[in-house]
């Protein structure tokens, strides 16, 4: 019969292997990456919804996916429990614009390419990658977006659509109704709007939150015209 396996000869060979103090400092690495990543992102993302959220989860991401990197690197039959672990695991968090997905992956890679030992190589390419993207956005004005399409959803059945008309109309230049769905348990309403260059786009949000502060607003640019 087969002798049963003492988990610390599982935990303490390779791990010795590992050099605590360049582990360590690839660490540091990958989090201070990863908040430039976190910071460039808040500043210059043309998001305009689930900004905190998203930038609040690029730091945590890096620094997930470092420890997973080491933990697969000490020891395999971690890695293969680790894998088990993780199958069950469920992304909910919808992912609204392809610009959440590009720092997304930079926060996986900022986490891959330090847990691997490679600093110099990751810093450059992906300071160099945020270099790009900024070139990119100089030339791309949020004001140069004349259409949006807003996504309302709320609750609260006392509230009429007409009610989130009356908040949207007069700092908007011009609004169109695309769908509206009215349900027992919650109502969406998706129109397409041109803002008003003397209100910022936050405006609306503010507006329909004085209606109601669970209520749930999203804007992406508008692809066709009307």
């Amino acid at each position: 019969m087969n002798e049963l396996i003492n988990i610390n000869e599982l935990l303490s060979p390779n791990m010795t292997q590992l050099d605590l103090i360049p582990t360590l400092f690839s660490f540091v690495m990958c989090v201070l990456v990863s908040f430039i990543v976190r910071d460039f992102y808040m500043r210059r993302s043309f998001s305009l919804t689930g900004k905190m959220h998203i930038g609040s989860i690029i730091p945590i991401l890096s620094a997930v996916v470092f420890l997973v990197i080491i933990v697969v690197k000490s020891s395999l039959a971690l890695s293969l429990g680790l894998v088990g672990a993780l199958s069950i695991v469920r992304f909910r968090t919808p992912i609204k614009e392809p610009e959440e997905l590009v720092y997304l992956f930079l926060a996986i890679a900022v986490g891959l390419g330090y847990a691997a030992g490679q600093i110099l190589i990751t810093t450059i390419i992906i300071l160099s990658t945020l270099f790009v993207i900024y070139f990119w956005l100089s030339n791309r004005k949020i004001g140069n977006v004349s259409e949006y399409n807003l996504v309302v959803k709320w609750i609260k059945t006392e509230i009429m659509f007409e009610d989130i008309l009356k908040e949207i109309t007069p700092v908007v230049e011009s609004l169109k109704l695309v769908r509206l769905d009215k349900g027992h348990l919650n109502n969406t309403s998706v129109m397409l709007i041109v803002p008003n260059e003397e209100y910022p786009i936050e405006t609306i949000t503010n507006r329909l939150q004085t209606l109601d502060d669970k209520i749930k607003i999203t804007f992406f640019e508008a692809k066709t015209n009307w």
